[in-house]
């Protein structure tokens, strides 16, 4: 099974650490975020994969390189403009077999993709889409559907008082190579304003599916979903190598053993936590990452190569891959700071800041 993974966005809401990153390579505990999508579709006999890219393509490839092994083979092709979640598509049509997935790459979700495929070859579907019930629709449009799965509109941001479904478009369908003609050629398409409502009534189905689903692209989400990983809410790989009630410590981390890890924790390999140190509960600590002592890192996440100066304090925040913060400095929640950026000595950080990639302060 071939799929179509659309990554060519530029993460707006995730910045300023999208300034320096394309967010499919944005470490999540322990990989590339995008790493979780393809090892999902490897356990659903997905064995080829084309990244659809757009921003900072090159850095993508960098971290991902071309799979093969347990892992799909993996290509990619470089939008020239940003050309929507439909327009990719098209411009992949030579690429494309008969049948093919078509994914969202903001999500991080454990969904039964084989279920959906055997679904669309049942039906004898032009394009499945995945529906996931979410518990509040605000925000979102919903799907409307037959009992048999046959799709008979879509409504974008409903009023609560006429909602009869909560299902939602979870962003992942099995589409028919025919449906790439209705895409127009050379400019941005929505795939879920344009092509799927003229579907309607040609074909198009949708298939509930439970379990985990999660759109990753802000920095709430994208915490939770760290801890998700870390709490086994989500099956992913990463999940049978947690010890059940203890923190997650990878080879070559270093310590002490007057430090307090409160699970759920992860510590990865070549990083260093000094003695009187509090690390979690709900912490990520990066690759060469040190804390030192009497620091406390809690509900945050600290990329590689990050450094935090004695009795700092960082709740609820994202830190960039190589910054430092300076002894003493308290980081409130809400907090993202950038790559390579420098936080003072006894400086605060107010909650929901945002440091630029290379900024200092203080």
């Amino acid at each position: 099974m071939q799929a179509l993974v659309l990554v060519g966005g530029e993460g707006t809401r995730l910045r300023p650490l999208t300034l320096t990153q394309p967010k499919p390579a944005l470490t999540l505990v322990d990989r590339p975020f995008i790493r979780f999508m393809l090892d999902w579709l490897a356990r659903h006999g997905v064995d080829d994969v084309i990244m659809a890219c757009g921003f900072r393509a090159e850095l993508l490839r960098e971290r991902l390189g071309e799979g093969g092994g347990d892992r799909p083979r993996v290509r990619y092709l470089e939008e020239p403009e940003p050309l929507g979640t439909a327009g990719p598509i098209r411009f992949a049509a030579d690429q494309l077999d008969d049948r093919f997935l078509a994914l969202n790459g903001d999500i991080l979700t454990d969904l039964d993709l084989t279920a959906l495929i055997r679904q669309h070859e049942e039906r004898g579907a032009l394009g499945t889409l995945a529906l996931y019930p979410v518990p509040d629709v605000a925000g979102y449009g919903v799907v409307r559907h037959r009992e048999d799965g046959e799709i008979t509109e879509f409504v974008e941001k409903p009023d609560l008082g006429d909602v009869d479904t909560n299902e939602i478009n979870a962003g992942a369908y099995v589409l028919e190579r025919s449906v790439i003609d209705r895409i127009p050629p050379d400019r941005a398409v929505s795939i879920e304003r344009e092509i799927f409502p003229r579907l309607v009534g040609h074909g198009l189905y949708g298939l509930r599916l439970e379990g985990y689903w999660m759109d990753i692209g802000t920095p709430e989400r994208y915490l939770q979903a760290s801890w998700d990983i870390l709490e086994r809410r989500v099956d992913t790989d990463l999940g049978s190598q947690l010890d059940r009630g203890g923190p997650l410590i990878g080879d070559g981390a270093r310590v002490d053993s007057e430090a307090m890890l409160r699970a759920p924790a992860f510590v990865a390999s070549g990083a260093e936590i000094e003695a009187g140190t509090q690390v979690g509960p709900r912490a990520v600590i990066g690759r060469e990452s040190v804390v030192a002592a009497e620091a406390a890192i809690t509900g945050s996440v600290l990329l590689a190569g990050c450094r935090v100066g004695r009795g700092a304090q960082v709740t609820g925040a994202i830190v960039g891959a190589g910054a430092e913060i300076g002894a003493g400095a308290e980081i409130a929640p809400g907090t993202v700071i950038g790559e390579g950026a420098r936080i003072a000595a006894t400086a605060r950080l107010e909650a929901g800041a945002r440091i630029d990639p290379a900024g200092a302060i203080g």
